[in-house]
């Protein structure tokens, strides 16, 4: 049996740009949309996290 190598977490970038997305909205007085772009950005780096390790 192939030995498995362990997967990358990919829920870090996730959160950290969810979170980094809220904090430059509340800087500049857009919470909401920033929130959301950054949850993008996390999502987008986690996607390519999982694909790379695949």
């Amino acid at each position: 049996m192939p030995a498995h190598r362990p997967t990358a977490a990919g829920g870090a970038p996730l959160a950290l740009g969810a979170l980094g997305g809220a904090a430059v909205g509340f800087a500049i007085g857009q919470p909401t949309i920033c929130f959301l772009i950054g949850l993008t950005l996390g999502i987008v780096a986690a996607l390519l996290i999982w694909w790379r390790s695949r």
